[in-house]
């Protein structure tokens, strides 16, 4: 993230100015352990409600209490100018100034503090309750809700599962933090990714060392790499096993291909032996069946609404009447 400007003595007990500019953007990630830290957090007056209302955070109180307050502790004021009476109270009394300026994930830092208050004392009782064990469901159902938008190509759609799955990051997230042994939180996820992202693309990041050229040649030197990283033994380590049967076949077979294993040695099962000729032509076997399954989904649902409009209550029809409606105009 490019942040700008003065950020000098921004530690996690330091009051701070936080700046969104107007109209108001995300915040930027160094305010995120002041705001975290602070003993008192406000908005100043120049941000609208929306804003205020968003954050969760009260208005600044007058400038000769918010004085007292950073004497005896840290305090954060997020306004949109510096001039703003109570950021200058702040400044004066000698607080860092943090802010911004538009970057890909600025407002990351915002879905942080709000899951941290969620799950903080006074925040939701059921966010409280929750465990890794018990979110699982959560993951799987807002996955599947992702894949059905990206087959609809439904934008909006698209817009909230993203967001759905992404809270399902921060959750694990935050419990995670709370582990009594080796914890951690969003920001070790965070910078655990980009240590993935930049040692598996030394062609980008690095000296040019292993170049690529094309989609196929980069997803074999990524391959390479993670085997290398995580000095797996044997094949199938890092294979999902509990991922669906399609997909979980298409997996296997294009590590055996990729170790050279013979195909006479695969599984003599025809499903299967469908599932191998699918993915070495190229098609993806789980999307392909998915696309056929939804296209039966989508007949079956026309069917009912052609014997429905024809006076047909579509349960406990004949296998004629399911014929009869099948072709009919919907």
């Amino acid at each position: 993230m490019s942040e700008a400007a003065r950020t000098e003595g921004t530690t996690a007990e330091t009051s701070a100015v936080v700046l969104l500019g107007e109209p108001a953007r995300g915040l930027p990630a160094l305010a995120v352990g002041p705001l975290r830290n602070a003993k008192h957090a406000y908005v100043g007056s120049d941000l609208g409600p929306d804003t205020a209302g968003r954050l969760g955070l009260p208005s600044a109180p007058p400038v000769w209490r918010l004085r007292q307050e950073a004497a005896a502790g840290s305090v954060v004021v997020i306004a949109a100018d510096a001039a703003e009476p109570a950021a200058a109270a702040l400044r004066s009394a000698g607080a860092a100034m943090i802010e911004t300026v538009p970057s890909p994930g600025a407002r990351l830092p915002e879905a942080a503090l709000v899951m941290d208050r969620l799950r903080s004392p006074g925040g939701c009782p059921w966010d409280a309750v929750q465990t890794h064990d018990s979110l699982r469901q959560y993951l799987i159902e807002e996955t599947y809700e992702l894949l059905e938008a990206i087959e609809s190509d439904d934008r909006d759609a698209l817009l909230e599962e993203l967001g759905d799955v992404l809270l399902q990051v921060l959750f694990h997230a935050r419990v995670a933090s709370e582990r009594t042994a080796d914890p951690f939180d969003i920001d070790d996820v965070a910078q655990s990714l980009v240590r993935k992202l930049v040692g598996r693309h030394p062609h980008v990041f690095g000296d040019g060392d292993g170049a690529v050229h094309d989609a196929a040649s980069q997803q074999h030197r990524w391959e390479e790499l993670k085997r290398q990283e995580k000095q797996r033994k044997s094949i199938v380590d890092g294979v999902a096993l509990g991922q669906p049967a399609v997909a979980l076949a298409a997996k296997l077979v294009q590590r055996a291909d990729r170790a050279g294993v013979p195909a006479q040695l695969f599984p003599d099962d025809p499903l299967f032996a469908e599932v191998a000729r699918r993915q070495r032509s190229g098609v993806d076997p789980e999307g392909a069946l998915r696309a056929v399954a939804r296209g039966f989904a989508d007949d079956l649902r026309g069917a009912e609404r052609a014997a429905r409009v024809a006076g047909v209550d579509p349960h406990g029809m004949s296998q004629q009447q399911w014929r009869r409606f099948w072709s009919m105009p919907r």
